[in-house]
């Protein structure tokens, strides 16, 4: 049997490699210790409080350790597993939500313009408490490509690995996302 002090020296991958192979809840505690406070601060930023968060990094861990063979290893494990909490919290977040969800459908033909440099000085000069007020308002699928932007600081090809989407996609999801965060912090501000 290895010893704790082995288990810390294997990469994340191999790791996961040998939980998939022995089921070894002593493995998979390795892996709960290296994400643990990353899981809950991306769950606490959709939960309402610190329990809430507990909770939701409690059902990611879990749901985690049955879904761990599906990790196939075309992307790092630590995005990957962005990826794993990010739509857990989302599908929570709208199961969970007495209102549905309206998709908004905007047609942007334009594709280049999705760098505009005002939206993006607009976006950037929002007072954060009052930001953080409006990206409550916003759906979590907003929400959650707005962090990864920009609290993650993922850049658009992590995004795209995350998302499992190609770059236009995450460059117009980003731009509708950015549209619709400003249209209601202006609502509520302005």
């Amino acid at each position: 049997m290895k010893t704790l002090n082995n288990n810390n020296r294997l990469t994340d991958e191999d790791l996961v490699k040998a939980i998939v192979s022995t089921n070894d809840t002593l493995l998979f505690e390795t892996l709960y210790d290296r994400y643990a406070t990353l899981v809950f601060n991306k769950c606490y930023g959709f939960a309402k409080d610190e329990d809430e968060a507990k909770d939701l990094t409690q059902d990611v861990f879990l749901k985690l350790f049955v879904k761990l063979a599906s990790f196939k290893g075309t992307a790092k494990f630590s995005t990957w597993l962005y990826a794993f909490t990010y739509n857990h919290c989302v599908n929570y977040v709208t199961r969970n939500t007495a209102k549905k969800i309206e998709k908004q459908s905007v047609d942007y033909t334009d594709i280049e313009d999705l760098s505009d440099v005002e939206d993006e000085s607009n976006f950037l000069t929002m007072k954060v408490d009052k930001l953080q007020a409006a990206l409550e308002l916003i759906p979590p699928d907003d929400k959650m490509i707005l962090l990864l932007k920009y609290q993650d600081f993922l850049s658009v090809k992590d995004i795209e690995s995350v998302l499992g989407i190609g770059e236009s996609a995450v460059k117009m999801r980003l731009k509708r996302a950015k549209d619709k965060l400003i249209a209601v912090y202006n609502e509520m501000y302005n």
